[in-house]
């Protein structure tokens, strides 16, 4: 298997086993909020605190990942989302609950934009988005595995049993380990380091000089909506449907699996898409079907209309997933490429991580239609972020660092 391949494989294997775990959540949530005796927004903050955690850890290791290297550093963000997983199903209390997401957060966190970087750095340009979108798809053969665990798991072991699944990720983390080299352009990177002093990995540098700036914050509220419309989506709708449908908690599952599947061959699509015909047209259509699809979708009624909607809802909402990582990737040159991929959506993890405790709120004073009113407008405030969007200069922004490595 050559370099490229390889690192999809652990990119898409890491990725998966991050979106088993998020989803962990949305199928016990039922359970935990039963247990703890919690309403319906302080349930959402579980998932929230985790979004926090996802933020931190996305900094912390993504300008370690500039650093020290990809690989190395990859291995340790997965056993930490290992150990948080395992450690929630021992907790005692709602507090200890929140401490454990957090500590998974801050793994997966970390995970997920250096597994994006390492594709990223090892794919020509013109495959970029289809390699992109062939890790993206790990996190719904997350949320498929998720799914089938918690039908078998939940109704024997309950909600805690769920978690202990968690330790298989130390597993996986020691193979990436052993098989897996760094990156050869972070490698060439760190030669250039050394030669013309640059530091890597710094926030400050994705403030380089305004244009940056301006980019910077652009690609994070297209990020935040991102993470705001798929956890509006699956963290409630299960118990939405539950309750609205009359499904059972194996009826709802098969809606998760509709949904997943209809975001997989969105993620596909996406990604043969950028590379044919560019990021912004590719963001673009999406965007706007994506706002058409989730307001359409709440007007769905019987199964058959639940399950097909919510797959259409999927293909379009969350295809886009699969763009961020070569999206981001174009905008930053190696010094920082890691740090802002992490930093940019782990920060839309954060305040989009929000969203389940506004729709949770909304859901308790108004209905399902104003909910889905609400994921609606948020497409289309990230489609104008999108449109603001200049191709920037890479060598532009590596001469900004230069000069601001200079003054640090």
């Amino acid at each position: 298997m050559n370099y490229q391949k390889k690192t999809v494989v652990a990119s898409v294997t890491g990725l998966t086993l991050e979106g088993m775990d998020i989803m962990f959540i949305s199928f016990a949530m039922s359970m935990i909020i039963a247990e703890f005796h919690l309403d319906m927004a302080t349930g959402g903050l579980i998932s929230s605190i985790t979004n926090l955690g996802m933020l931190f850890g996305g900094i912390l290791f993504g300008i370690l990942a500039d650093k020290f290297g990809r690989v190395k550093v990859f291995t340790y963000t997965v056993l930490l989302f290992a150990i948080g997983t395992a450690l929630t199903g021992l907790a005692a209390n709602v507090e200890q609950v929140y401490i454990f997401r957090f500590i998974a957060g801050v793994g997966a966190g970390g995970e997920y934009g250096i597994g994006m970087t390492l594709v990223a750095e090892a794919w020509p340009k013109n495959k970029q988005g289809r390699a992109s979108s062939y890790v993206s798809i790990g996190a719904q053969f997350g949320v498929i595995l998720a799914a089938l665990l918690s039908a078998m798991i939940l109704p024997t072991f309950g909600w805690r049993g769920l978690f202990f699944v968690g330790i298989i990720p130390v597993i996986f983390a020691f193979f990436v380990r052993k098989n897996l080299n760094e990156s050869p352009e972070w490698l060439a990177a760190q030669k250039e380091k050394r030669q013309a002093a640059v530091k890597q990995g710094n926030v400050k540098q994705l403030f380089a000089n305004p244009r940056t700036a301006f980019t910077t914050i652009a690609l994070a509220i297209m990020a935040t909506v991102q993470i705001a419309g798929y956890n509006g989506l699956m963290i409630w709708l299960p118990s939405i449907l539950q309750t609205s449908q009359g499904l059972s908690v194996s009826g709802s599952a098969l809606w998760t699996i509709s949904t997943a599947v209809g975001m997989i061959a969105g993620m596909l699509t996406f990604g043969q898409v950028m590379d044919r015909f560019g990021m912004k047209k590719a963001y673009g259509f999406f965007l706007a079907a994506s706002a058409v699809a989730v307001f359409l979708y709440s007007f769905a009624t019987g199964a058959a209309g639940v399950l097909i909607g919510g797959a259409i809802v999927g293909f379009f909402s969350n295809g886009m997933f699969a763009g961020y990582g070569a999206l981001i990737s174009a905008y930053f040159p190696i010094e920082v490429r890691s740090t802002a991929t992490n930093t940019i959506f782990n920060f839309g993890r954060a305040l989009g991580g929000l969203s389940p405790i506004l729709v949770g709120f909304i859901l308790q004073h108004a209905n399902v239609t104003i909910a889905m009113s609400y994921l609606a407008i948020l497409y289309c405030i990230s489609f104008i972020a999108m449109i603001s969007l200049r191709k920037g200069n890479v060598k532009q922004t590596r001469v900004a660092i230069k000069n601001l490595s200079k003054v640090m």
